[in-house]
């Protein structure tokens, strides 16, 4: 299966598919951020009271509840059958394997996850190579065999 044969993206060659999605990108990840944010707050209150049910053992979720959050909301918006989070969806792009499968959870774990470690190590390097690099990809996208399109 080939991305061509999917209805909702363009040919892997058709520049239009790619034009614009660097800055679609920027605005789709402060989109997702906000409602991940809004996610934490109910997640919170579940850990606070679940910290009482186990004598406080259960608080020691605090630390890294935002990630799990978060990587609850990506995993399972990107192995969606939209392959767009949210956010994503809002700005009208979406992720997709260049060997043309689905995207899987696992893989976008890997994505939200590298994309954190490149970014605490290249700060603003990492959107600075989509500028040269071709269809717009971050290194994470080359590293995983991503990209991201226009679904418009």
């Amino acid at each position: 299966m080939s991305l061509d044969s999917n209805p909702i993206y363009a040919a892997p060659d058709d520049w239009r598919a790619y034009s614009g999605v660097l800055s679609r990108r920027v605005f789709a990840f402060v989109i997702d951020y906000m409602l991940v944010a809004l996610l934490w707050i109910p997640a919170a209150v579940v850990v606070f009271f679940l910290g009482i049910l186990t004598l406080g053992l259960g608080w020691l979720l605090y630390p890294v509840l935002f990630f799990i959050v978060a990587g609850l909301y990506f995993g399972m918006s990107l192995a969606g059958a939209a392959q767009a989070t949210p956010g994503m969806r809002a700005m009208g792009i979406a992720m997709v394997r260049l060997d043309g499968r689905k995207l899987d959870f696992v893989t976008a774990i890997a994505h939200l996850a590298l994309f954190w470690i490149l970014n605490s190590i290249l700060t603003p390097l990492i959107l600075l190579a989509g500028l040269f690099i071709e269809r717009s990809r971050l290194v994470h996208d080359l590293l995983l065999g991503t990209a991201t399109v226009r679904t418009a």
